[in-house]
């Protein structure tokens, strides 16, 4: 089995590296008499029907067999209050504390779990990853009254039915490394955290996740510390989706696309392309990719999809197993259906099951051969090509984009190009050791990397068909790029309607993109224990010059 749920009796003690003062508080939060185990689909959905708070649609969920719920299950819908996205400010790692800190955190969270032992909780397990290759357990344990939060999960994650204890009982060992484990108490609040808070040891694989109810807390909590185990064991972990087009006489095209929720990642992930190609899609938002073989492995079998492009009437609500923050009207037939494109609140959101994907795979065994950054920024043009490794990986390190409604910020904050490194704001362990771990999917396994402004360039915005046909032209080999001024190692896909200018003005506006990334780095640099290499910075500080 891959992590370690139990312990030999002549280990449990203060040597053991498995243990540490938060694990101890949240596992044995686990196991008090108010905390009540619950391991099936179908009686979690029965709960989860019967709550108060939920809203059950006259919509029929599809493969009620397969995913282990009632043949008469419908659609259920859990809508929250004012915050309807992830706090990523609530957020706090222990290992990048001060001790004092750390001790501060760790008492606040005990005394949250006692207050918690005074309310009824239920438990459940399930798997991160869904193959030998890949697979760890995850505990989690939730407040009765949150059964719509609890479905979710067992249903985002793969439940640890009995055939998933088989595979997971061959599936590849991790030395060394405990179970996950996740407290989640949406009740508890204190005015010292009113956005709530994330306490996380990323070092034990426990989180504890307080005040706040949006169930986006909570996947990406568990896929947070998911990606930490595999970023140890020689997986380059991934917030982003992965498909492979499976060519005739050449190799398989396997594509990675990273971006922010919003960014255009899934539309692309998930797009058949007019079925010109035999494609299979890992996933549009979590996988690993093994550094070793190339190799990569989803993490998830459903998919926590926006709501706003979809509506009833279409086909993007079918595969759909639960909904939140989404309205409910009646339709024709005077049956309860769905009010979406974030009429009621931005961020509506839904788990997919991953039957909506006909061509569905959990392990690509073919080798990662394009990464592909995708931005929001309006200086770049819609295509680029990165060749060299050091820019390649530097210039993920300083993806360039905007928030969205997903997270918990304000609307001026969503207006403002950020760095989000990697398109993964959930890192827990060191931003130079992802550095590393992209730059040697660039430098030693050879795989290309490209750029997709998915945004504007310019005043002129970029639409996904452009972006979708530039992808087909690099599948094809047919993408003819051309030197990007005179930066090294960057090119370009020239489009008429996108002219690349020479100007000084051109070039002032791409300094201010470059000088920005470059702050960003030094900044880090300047307030961060582990630094980024100075070839992040060299990189950076050529561009600018050549720009000058």
């Amino acid at each position: 089995m891959s992590t370690q749920q139990f312990f030999n009796n002549d280990t449990i003690n203060a040597q053991n590296p498995a243990l540490s003062r938060m694990k101890v508080l949240v596992e044995t939060a686990f196991y008090g008499q108010n905390v009540t185990a619950i391991q099936n689909a179908n009686a979690i959905y029965e709960l989860a029907k019967n709550n108060p708070d939920t809203i059950v649609t006259d919509l029929p969920v599809r493969h009620t067999d397969d995913l282990g719920l009632p043949v008469d299950a419908k659609v259920l819908v859990y809508n929250h209050g004012r915050i309807v996205g992830r706090t990523a400010k609530a957020r706090r790692i222990l290992q990048e504390e001060s001790p004092e800190q750390v001790t501060e955190l760790l008492n606040y969270l005990q005394e949250a779990i006692y207050a918690g032992n005074r309310q009824a909780f239920w438990r459940s397990d399930v798997v991160v990853g869904l193959d030998e290759a890949f697979m760890v357990k995850a505990h989690v344990c939730i407040p009765k009254g949150y059964e719509h939060n609890l479905y979710s999960y067992i249903m985002n994650f793969q439940l640890l039915n009995e055939q998933y204890k088989k595979i997971y009982a061959r599936s590849k060992a991790f030395a060394n490394e405990p179970d996950i484990y996740l407290y989640v108490d949406p009740n508890f609040h204190d005015d010292r955290f009113p956005d709530g808070l994330a306490i996380f040891d990323r070092d034990h694989n426990v989180a504890a996740i307080l005040g706040m109810r949006y169930f986006g807390e909570m996947k990406k909590g568990t896929l947070t510390l998911a990606w930490s185990i595999a970023h140890r064991h020689g997986y380059t972990a991934c917030h982003g989706g992965l498909k492979a087009f499976h060519l005739q006489n050449q190799p398989d095209a396997v594509f990675a696309m990273y971006g922010l929720s919003g960014s255009g990642k899934s539309t692309l992930t998930l797009a058949n392309h007019h079925d010109k190609y035999d494609i299979t899609v890992l996933h549009d938002d979590a996988f690993v990719i093994s550094r070793q073989d190339g190799s990569s492995t989803a993490l998830e079998p459903a998919y926590f999809d926006k709501t706003h492009d979809y509506t009833m009437a279409g086909h993007g609500l079918d595969y759909c197993l639960t909904v939140m923050n989404n309205g409910v009207t009646l339709n024709q037939d005077g049956q309860k259906v769905l009010v979406t494109e974030d009429i009621r609140n931005g961020n509506g959101r839904m788990v997919k099951s991953r039957y909506i994907t006909k061509n569905r795979v959990d392990h690509e065994t073919q080798p990662i051969s394009a990464l592909f950054w995708i931005m929001k920024d309006s200086s770049l043009p819609p295509v680029m090509k990165v060749t060299d490794p050091v820019a390649a990986a530097t210039i993920g390190l300083t993806l360039a984009t905007k928030h969205s409604t997903a997270e918990n910020v304000s609307a001026a904050e969503m207006q403002k190009v950020v760095i989000v490194p990697y398109a993964n704001p959930f890192r827990l362990y060191p931003l130079a050791e992802d550095y590393q771990d992209f730059k040697a999917l660039f430098d030693q396994r050879h795989a290309a990397c490209y750029i997709l402004n998915t945004s504007a360039f310019l005043d002129q915005d970029i639409p996904k068909e452009l972006t979708l046909d530039a992808v087909e032209a690099i599948v094809d080999a047919r993408a003819e790029f051309k030197p990007f001024l005179n930066i090294s190692g960057l090119s370009y896909l020239p489009y008429d309607q996108y002219p690349v200018k020479d100007t000084p003005a051109y070039r002032s506006l791409l300094k201010q993109g470059f000088e920005q990334r470059l702050t960003f780095v030094e900044q880090h640099n300047a307030t961060r224990k582990h630094p980024l290499p100075d070839e992040c910075h060299d990189f950076l500080d050529q561009v600018l010059r050549q720009l000058s």
